[in-house]
């Protein structure tokens, strides 16, 4: 018999491992003395893995009030609609998406790089306006990107895919120095070489490309923002690593030198140093520690999704 003061449980399925952590951080803010969550994957007995498990193979109708699922939205919030799971996912109340492309996007969020960084050195000092950085890089790209959704909304995604547009805006490797503007540049050079064979190769785009683009403005994507909506793996591990790792070398030497400086004797300095290797951790295992995505708009779209449905699942109590 279950007491009838007992707290509901909703399950919530996720994707794969890294998600759970994710959207455990989510959801454990709409826990109270009526409700909790348990984040799972969507199978104990098998290792299948991914949204299509999430949402077709696992789920199926019994999805509703004490059963969700919450995916990484991908591209299917820029379809809007226009493909099955697309519609699967913006209709149904119990479905819950990132808006951004996917969590990696939120672990990337610009605003927190900086404190991504100071957690992974302990070094305060600011290299290169981290900020800034991921604005211009986002600006660049923008047109670009709306070039890949359209390629996608259109059915030309085979000819100019995601992993074509990754492997354009993708860096090897950035130097901090002027601000990353020579990476920056080839970025730039990149972009606009690609941009013009779009043009060239599809004309018609001159009629649907402008409409698309005002399209995704009004559902509150920016040039400015662009990186949020990119393929996540790429971000992290194409442009927000590069850029953090020789900015997180410099920080780390500069602790270093301070301590050789300051260290009266060789045991001193040893000691000193085998502290601080202690102390840090890599800025990627920081990055997905990071929280300050709570702050972003898109995040903001998500949480009143869930309040919306926590509020229905209150009168039904």
């Amino acid at each position: 018999m279950t007491p009838k003061k007992a707290r509901r449980k909703i399950v919530a399925y996720v994707e794969s491992y890294d998600d759970i952590l994710f959207w455990r951080s989510v959801l454990n803010r709409f826990e109270d003395d009526t409700r909790y969550f348990e984040v799972m994957l969507p199978s104990r007995k098998v290792l299948s893995r991914g949204k299509k498990s999430v949402l077709m193979n696992f789920i199926g109708d019994r999805i509703g009030p004490d059963m969700i699922a919450c995916v990484d939205a991908d591209y299917d919030y820029l379809m809007q609609g226009l493909t099955a799971t697309s519609k699967k996912i913006l209709e149904s109340p119990y479905i819950f998406h990132t808006y951004v492309y996917a969590i990696e996007n939120y672990q990337c969020y610009a605003p927190n790089l900086h404190t991504a960084c100071v957690m992974s050195t302990l070094n305060d000092r600011s290299v290169l306006n981290l900020e800034v950085f991921m604005r211009e890089f986002s600006t660049i790209v923008w047109p670009l990107f709306v070039w890949n959704v359209w390629a996608y909304r259109y059915g030309f995604f085979r000819e100019f895919s995601m992993s074509k547009f990754c492997d354009v805006v993708s860096f090897h490797s950035i130097s901090p120095a002027k601000g990353g503007q020579s990476a920056l540049e080839a970025l730039r050079h990149r972009v606009n070489k690609t941009v013009s064979m779009l043009q060239r190769r599809y004309p018609q785009g001159r009629q649907t490309y402008a409409p698309l683009r005002d399209e995704l403005l009004s559902m509150g994507l920016t040039p400015e923002t662009t990186y949020l909506y990119i393929q996540g793996h790429t971000l992290f591990d194409g442009v927000v690593m590069p850029l953090l790792t020789p900015v997180c070398n410099i920080l780390r030497r500069e602790r270093e030198r301070e301590i050789s400086r300051l260290a009266v004797h060789q045991t001193q300095m040893q000691n000193e140093w085998s502290s601080y290797e202690h102390s840090i951790c890599g800025v990627d295992v920081m990055l997905k520690k990071s929280s300050g995505f709570r702050q972003s708009p898109p995040y903001q779209l998500l949480r009143a999704d869930i309040t919306r449905l926590m509020a229905e699942v209150g009168r039904q109590k």
